[in-house]
């Protein structure tokens, strides 16, 4: 099981992060870059909660179902439910707090349980180089989510 943990700064509020974290709209992987939209789909949403398959080119191309759960202030949790490489007890936890300046303090815990040949051989790839990898992506997210400070999410 790997896990890896990240942290960024954002010049966005707290609520305008959460938001685009959970808009599975048109145009979501224009913040976030691994969400590609061929392979996005929305099985079932609520007020605070969604199912969502989502996948990407990386690694040769994973894909996760997934349950996104934003009840909690602050808090984003992302269940896999199903994945080609990774399985249940794998999940992200998004916490989001206020920095006191209208911006935001990120604080990502990402846990990998690897249920496949792809899934171990990305465990160990994602051991070495995760912590790096996800933080670059989550402040590459931020940059775009910062450009767009004035448009809706």
């Amino acid at each position: 099981m790997g896990r890896a943990h990240v942290r960024a700064h954002a010049a966005v509020p707290p609520e305008r992060f959460v938001a685009a974290l959970v808009d599975f709209g048109p145009g979501r992987n224009e913040i976030w870059g691994n969400s590609d939209p061929r392979h996005l789909a929305v099985h079932d949403r609520g007020d605070t909660w969604a199912e969502v398959t989502e996948g990407s080119a990386a690694g040769g191309g994973v894909w996760q179902r997934l349950r996104y759960d934003w009840s909690a202030p602050g808090v984003v949790t992302l269940e896999v439910l199903d994945s080609n490489a990774f399985g249940p007890g794998s999940g992200w936890t998004y916490r989001v707090d206020p920095d006191g300046s209208g911006g935001s303090d990120v604080d990502l815990t990402i846990v990998r349980v690897p249920t496949t040949a792809k899934g171990r051989l990305l465990d160990v790839l994602l051991t070495l180089g995760g912590s790096w990898y996800f933080a670059r992506d989550l402040r590459r997210s931020l940059r775009r989510l910062e450009s767009r400070q004035g448009s809706p999410s």
